[in-house]
C-alpha cells in the first residue's frame, strides 16, 4: 500500500509538469519561455535587492563601529592638548611674559580648539549614523514582518513559475545572523520540531543573546555533556562506512542544487528520486534480499529506525570528528534538509532525522547524571601528556586515570546503567580532551608567543607590528599597540571558539535541520549555495563575542558576525571557517617548537645563523610576518567582506597561508616538515 502510495504521487508530480490546469489554455514554447524568463528576472531582482540591504546594514555597522573609535581617538588627543596646553601656561608664567612663549601658547590654544571642533564633529557624526543604522534595522524588521503575511500568496505565485536559485522553496527570507528566530525554545518543545532537541538549560543559557550566560558552569562536566557525542561503538562503525561508502558516489546536490528547475513540483520529483535511490543502495548493501523487496515495494516506514540510525551516526561522527568526511557530509546535511521539508516527508512517510545521542542524554534517560558531578571526573577524563615528562610519572597518571574510571563504573551502575556504558561515556568526554589538546591548545601556543615576542606599549627596533592600508596588501591601518591588541583579540576569539567547538557543531546541526527553517538557493559570488538562518549559532557567537570583549577589556576593529548572508550562507558554511584555525596555527607552532630541535644539527645551526641570525631572530621574524599580515584586513575583494569584521580576520588569517611559498622563511617550514595548511579530505 505504502509503495502504490509512493508511485502514485510520483506519477502526479511528473504529470504536472506536462498537462495544463482544467480549463486553461496550452501555452506556446515562445510563451512559456517568456514567463519563465519574466519570472526568474523577479526573483533575481527581489534576491539581489535583499542581498543588497543586508551589505548596505553590515557596511553601516562596520562604518558606525569605525567612527566610534575615531571619535574615542579625537577625544583621546584632544585630552593630551589640554594637559600640553596646561603645561606650556606653566613655562610661559615662570619665563615671566616673553614673547616667544606667549606666542606658543596662543597656538597651542588654537589647537586646542580646532581639536574640540574635530571631536564634536565625530562625536555628531557617529551618533547620528548610528541614529540611521537602528532607524534601517527596525524597518528591515518591519519589513520582514509584514512579509511574513504574504507566504502563502508568495507560495502560491512560486508554485505556478520558475524556481530560480535566488528564490526560496516557500519563499520565506532567511535572515542572518543572532537577529532572526527571536523565539525557538517554544518551537522545539513542539511536535513539530524534528532537529537536534537542545535541553532546557541550554535553550535558556542561548535565549540570554550575549549577556551573562545562565547559572550553571559552561566549563562543568555537566554543562560540556550536552554537546558531546557518545562515541561510536562497533556496530555503528559499520554502518557509518556503510554511509560514506553511498555518498561516496552519490551525486544528489550536483542534481538537486541547479537552476534549471522550472517550477518547484520539479525539483521535489528529483529530490525524492535520488534520496530514494540513496535509501535503497543502503539497504542493498546491508541485506540484499531486504533491499530487493525495499526496490519492489518501496515501503520505506519499515526501515525508519534503520535509515535514522545510519545519519544519525555520520551527524555524530563528523562532530566529532570535524576534521573526517570534509567531502561527503555536505551531500548529507543538505539531503537531510531536504528530508525535512513537510512535502517530502508526506511522500516518504517517515522522517530521516533524529536527535543526537549525547552523553547526558544517555546518563539522563537512565538516571545516572550525578555521574557528571563527581570530583573524580576529572581524573578519569584527563589527556595524559607524555612531553617533557619522566616516565613513571606518566605510568602513574595512567593507572590513576584507570582507577577513577573503574571507581566511578561501579559507584553509579545500576539495572538500567552498566560498567560498560559508564565507560562508554567516560571514553565520550576523553575524545572531547583528546580534541581540545590538539585544536585549542595550538593557539594558547601562539598567544604565549606573542606575549613572550613583543610587547603592547612598545616596539623593537625591527619588530614593529604596525601596518599601513595599501601598502603590502594591507587593508587596516593600525599602530604596533593597536595591531598588537588586534591580534590578541582575534586569536583569544578563535580560542573560545575552539572550545566550544563541540557545542557550536551541535547547534549547527539542529539550526540546519530545523523544521521550518527554509532555505534558498543563491549565488553568493562564490557559486550557488543555500542561504538558510543561523539563530542558534548566532546567539551562541554573540556570546562567545561578549565573554571576550569583557575579558579583554574592549575591542579593536568591528564586531559583525556574518551568518546567513552572502559572505556566509549558512550554520555549516561558519562552522567549517572555522574548523580550519588549527590546520593554520599548528603549522605555524610545530616550525616555532621544532626549530631549537632542528639546530642541533649543525649544519642547518650555520644556516638559521647566517640566513636569519639564529634561532630566536628567526621565530621573530615569522612571528612578526604572521602578526602583521594574517590580520591585516587582506583575502577578499572589498574592505566589507574581509577588513576587520569576525569572520574577515580568518579571511586575512587564508589570503597569509596562500602565500607562504613566497615568505622567506618557507626553507625552514620545509625542514620541519611543513606539507601543506589544507590537511587531508577524507
Amino acid at each position: 500500500m505504502h509503495g502504490q502510495h509512493v508511485e502514485q504521487l510520483n506519477s502526479i508530480l511528473d504529470e504536472a509538469e506536462q498537462q495544463p490546469a482544467a480549463g486553461e489554455q496550452q501555452p506556446g514554447p515562445g510563451d512559456q519561455q517568456r514567463l519563465y524568463e519574466e519570472h526568474a528576472g523577479r526573483l533575481r531582482a527581489e534576491a539581489d535587492a535583499e542581498a543588497n540591504a543586508r551589505r548596505l546594514l553590515v557596511a553601516q555597522e562596520q562604518w558606525t563601529e569605525y567612527l566610534a573609535q575615531k571619535e574615542q581617538d579625537t577625544g583621546a588627543l584632544l585630552g593630551r592638548a589640554q594637559q600640553l596646553q596646561g603645561l606650556m601656561q606653566q613655562m610661559a608664567a615662570a619665563a615671566g611674559g616673553d614673547a616667544a612663549a606667549a606666542a606658543a601658547v596662543a597656538e597651542m590654544g588654537r589647537l586646542v580648539e580646532e581639536l574640540g571642533v574635530a571631536a564634536a564633529e565625530a562625536r555628531a557624526s557617529a551618533a547620528q549614523l548610528k541614529a540611521e543604522t537602528e532607524r534601517g534595522k527596525r524597518s528591515s524588521s518591519q519589513a520582514n514582518l509584514a512579509a511574513d503575511g504574504d507566504v502563502e500568496m508568495k507560495r502560491q505565485r512560486e508554485d505556478g513559475g520558475s524556481e530560480d536559485g535566488a528564490a526560496g522553496e516557500d519563499g520565506q527570507q532567511a535572515a542572518g545572523g543572532a537577529g532572526a528566530a527571536g523565539d525557538l525554545a517554544p518551537e522545539q518543545q513542539q511536535p513539530g520540531f524534528i532537529g537536534p532537541q537542545i535541553p532546557a538549560a541550554a535553550a535558556a543559557a542561548l535565549a540570554a543573546n550575549g549577556t551573562a550566560a545562565a547559572a550553571a558552569d559552561p566549563d562543568s562536566f555537566r554543562e560540556r555533556a550536552k554537546y558531546i557525542p557518545l562515541r561510536l561503538n562497533m556496530e555503528e562503525r559499520r554502518l557509518l562506512r556503510l554511509l560514506e561508502a553511498a555518498l561516496s558516489v552519490s551525486e544528489y546536490t550536483d542534481k538537486v542544487d541547479v537552476l534549471s528547475w522550472r517550477n518547484k513540483s520539479g525539483r521535489v520529483h528529483a529530490q525524492i528520486r535520488d534520496m530514494c535511490a540513496i535509501l535503497c543502495g543502503l539497504v542493498v548493501a546491508q541485506d540484499f534480499r531486504r533491499g530487493q523487496q525495499l526496490i519492489v515495494e518501496r515501503d520505506f516506514a519499515q526501515l525508519c529506525q534503520f535509515f535514522q540510525d545510519c545519519f544519525e551516526v555520520g551527524r555524530r561522527h563528523k562532530i566529532m570528528n570535524p576534521e573526517k568526511m570534509r567531502d561527503t557530509y555536505g551531500k548529507l546535511i543538505y539531503l537531510l534538509m531536504d528530508a525535512c521539508d513537510p512535502e517530502i516527508q508526506e511522500l516518504l512517510e517517515f522522517k530521516c532525522v533524529r536527535p543526537l545521542r549525547t552523553v547526558y542524554a544517555l546518563l539522563e534517560e537512565r538516571g545516572a547524571l550525578p555521574l557528571l558531578d563527581d570530583p573524580l571526573m576529572e581524573v578519569a577524563t584527563a589527556e595524559i601528556v607524555s612531553a617533557d615528562r619522566p616516565r613513571f610519572e606518566v605510568q602513574r597518571a595512567i593507572k590513576a586515570k584507570e582507577r577513577a574510571r573503574d571507581t566511578l563504573a561501579r559507584r553509579y551502575r545500576n539495572r538500567a546503567l552498566s560498567d560498560e556504558d559508564i565507560l562508554h561515556c567516560l571514553y565520550s568526554i576523553s575524545d572531547n580532551n583528546s580534541y581540545l589538546l590538539f585544536n585549542r591548545d595550538p593557539v594558547d601556543r601562539m598567544i604565549a608567543y606573542l606575549h613572550r615576542y613583543f610587547v603592547p606599549h612598545s616596539a623593537e627596533q625591527g619588530y614593529s607590528l604596525a601596518i599601513q592600508g595599501g601598502s603590502q596588501g594591507a587593508r587596516l591601518t593600525h599602530s604596533h599597540e593597536r595591531q598588537y591588541h588586534y591580534v590578541l583579540q582575534s586569536l583569544t576569539l578563535w580560542r573560545e571558539i575552539s572550545h566550544e567547538m563541540f557545542k557550536l557543531w551541535y547547534l549547527t546541526d539542529a539550526d540546519m535541520l530545523r523544521e521550518g527553517n527554509s532555505y534558498r538557493l543563491q549565488n553568493t559570488g562564490q557559486g550557488l549555495n543555500r542561504v538558510q538562518s543561523a539563530p542558534l549559532v548566532g546567539r551562541a557567537m554573540q556570546q562567545i563575542l561578549a565573554r571576550c570583549q569583557r575579558r579583554l577589556g574592549g575591542w579593536v576593529g568591528s564586531s559583525v558576525v556574518h551568518l546567513g548572508d552572502h559572505n556566509v550562507p549558512s550554520a555549516l558554511f561558519f562552522i567549517d571557517k572555522y574548523t580550519q584555525v588549527p590546520r593554520i596555527l599548528n603549522p605555524v607552532v610545530l616550525v616555532l617548537d621544532e626549530l631549537p630541535k632542528l639546530c642541533k644539527d649543525a649544519q642547518i645551526a650555520a644556516y638559521v645563523q647566517s640566513a636569519f641570525g639564529g634561532v630566536e631572530a628567526a621565530r621573530k621574524e615569522i612571528l612578526l610576518d604572521f602578526f602583521r599580515h594574517a590580520f591585516d584586513g587582506s583575502g577578499a575583494d572589498n574592505f566589507f567582506d574581509a577588513g576587520s569584521c569576525i569572520d574577515g580576520r580568518l579571511t586575512s588569517a587564508w589570503n597569509w597561508c596562500s602565500k607562504i611559498e613566497k615568505k622567506r622563511y618557507y626553507s625552514l617550514f620545509k625542514l620541519a616538515g611543513f606539507n601543506g595548511f589544507d590537511g587531508d579530505f577524507k
